[in-house]
């Protein structure tokens, strides 16, 4: 079972370029002249640019857009796909005049599992271009500005505040880590068969209604606040402390988000902590789901500093077997991406020098929202030798990436990479996970198993992850599990007979999709 974290935010979000899907490294089939190119035959591929940008709806204004059809649109999508889907090959070219276009695209991916079981692709998906670019300005969405976790999402229902965004009717209204919802509009929470009511108001689309909330303290108490929901800008780096010990100073910060105001912020948290001459760092990424690749590279350069990382591959990222030297989006040769020891132009002026720490040790603190380029960073620290020391629960297990691309209005994913570090490991399908007696299989990290523990502030001492990781320092050892473990990072409890009942976040599968992913621009590919 999987733990639903979402967002009153709604999304944390991730900036890309639309990127061409075609072009003259694409094989072109030997074609009929008297068949037309929207013919579907089986086994037979055009160029994905020969069906680029002819739409059934094409829009007015500054778009490429040229009147088409529908079926030009799939005979895109399934060129497109071809060309660029890492397992292309697992998927099977049935005729797509029968489908819709977002039925068309749905299909266009790969039934496989993972040796656990989960499915091999669970991150295909589309998104209307609009949304997808109002979603990827910076981190500004619609929402209150608070981080929930759904325990349980059906009767008797259970959501807590896992974090809030500073400045925002969340955070302004005193809304707190832990604090369980208790009802919404005098709905009560648990047990309210008004789903219309609890979806709207937990998943706003819309900022022109109020609406109550009632949530319970940790000691108990109750309170009421009054939020209308309204554009949130995510603070992907928060709680950057140094936290005095016996041993040492130990920077802390939180992490919640590859996104593009990070590089700034993340600069700013490691000057802090450098001029504080911290000897070790604790990175919390428990909620952190990926995004920008970029920024994974320059946190580990900002970790390890240039004796560390200097020569040395970050991640390379593999495609499928019709590319094996040349990327089939940019066009440019595959080059390994390095440890970034400057700025990219995010939110620093490009070639801003970086700061770093130089240490050979990192602590991670993780669930199983950890994920992609959260992923990368622990698999890239791990291929130069700096020792991971893994805090919490299983990462997700994503280290594949994609380039959006748009069409006709709508911006598809699709995965197309695979990424590994610089001793040539990427198979973490299943998640990196901490174990006190780690077995070398490249996927256990030494470490503890710990729940995460919403009854204390994040940043605290006294937290259950940041405290296991304080003591591992000195003793390496792990505190003992709870009976309960997995309450808070290893999955939601469903009655599924009761699932007609669970309150369900229509955005769930995008937000997903989303926020664990590794997304490359292409003006940061090269």
């Amino acid at each position: 079972m999987k733990l639903c974290h979402f967002s009153l935010i709604s999304i944390l979000t991730l900036s890309v370029s639309a990127c061409g899907g075609g072009g003259s490294s694409e094989p072109q089939s030997e074609s009929n002249n008297e068949t037309s190119p929207l013919t579907w035959q089986l086994g037979q591929f055009l160029a994905a640019s020969t069906f680029k940008d002819y739409c059934a709806k094409p829009r007015t204004g500054n778009f490429p857009d040229k009147q088409g059809t529908e079926q030009h649109e799939k005979m895109w999508l399934r060129s497109w796909n071809d060309n660029t889907y890492l397992w292309y090959k697992e998927v099977t070219d049935k005729n797509p005049a029968p489908f819709s276009v977002k039925d068309y695209f749905a299909q266009l991916k790969t039934t496989a599992q993972t040796p656990s079981g989960n499915p091999k692709d669970n991150f295909h998906f589309s998104r209307s271009t609009e949304e997808w670019k109002r979603l990827s300005q910076g981190g500004v969405s619609l929402g209150y500005g608070a981080e929930i976790t759904l325990i349980r999402r059906s009767p008797p229902r259970k959501a807590v505040v896992a974090f809030t965004e500073p400045n925002t009717p969340a955070s302004n209204k005193g809304l707190a880590r832990g604090d369980e919802i208790v009802a919404i509009n005098g709905a009560d929470f648990a047990t309210s068969n008004d789903l219309n009511l609890l979806n709207s108001a937990l998943f706003p689309s819309k900022d022109d209604t109020e609406y109550n909330f009632t949530l319970r303290r940790v000691n108990g108490s109750e309170y009421t606040v009054t939020m209308t929901p309204t554009q949130i800008t995510s603070a992907p780096v928060q709680n950057v402390k140094t936290i005095e010990t016996d041993s040492g100073k130990v920077g802390y910060f939180t992490f919640n988000g590859h996104i593009q105001p990070a590089e700034s912020q993340l600069k700013s948290a490691i000057d802090q902590l450098a001029n504080e001459n911290v000897s070790d760092l604790v990175v919390d990424l428990r909620y952190n789901g990926g995004g920008f690749l970029i920024l994974a590279s320059q946190l580990a350069y900002m970790v390890a500093g240039s004796e560390n990382t200097q020569n040395k591959t970050f991640e390379l990222n593999e495609f499928n077997d019709k590319h094996p030297t040349v990327n089939p989006v940019t066009g440019e040769p595959i080059r390994p991406l390095g440890f970034a020891n400057t700025g990219v132009g995010l939110t620093l002026d490009r070639g801003t020098p970086l700061p770093s720490l130089n240490l050979n040790r990192v602590f991670v603190l993780t669930t199983d929202s950890t994920c992609s380029a959260s992923e990368a960073f622990i698999n890239g620290l791990r291929g130069i030798d700096i020792e991971v020391v893994q805090i919490g629960g299983k990462t997700c297990g994503k280290p594949y990436g994609f380039y959006a691309q748009d069409n006709c209005g709508e911006t598809y994913f699709t995965i197309q990479f695979k990424g590994s570090n610089h001793k040539g490991f990427g198979d973490y399908s299943d998640g990196f996970e901490p174990s006190q007696s780690p077995v070398q299989n490249g996927t256990q990290i030494a470490g503890c198993l710990v729940d995460d523990d919403y009854s204390h502030a994040l940043g605290d001492k006294n937290e259950a992850m940041l405290k296991a990781a304080l003591n591992y320092r000195t003793d390496k050892l792990c505190p003992s599990l709870p009976s309960s473990f997995g309450y808070a990072n290893q999955g939601i409890q469903l009655d599924e007979s009761d699932e007609k009942l669970a309150v369900k976040n229509p955005n769930k599968d995008f937000l997903k999709l989303v926020l664990q992913n590794k997304i490359i621009t292409t003006s940061m590919a090269n």
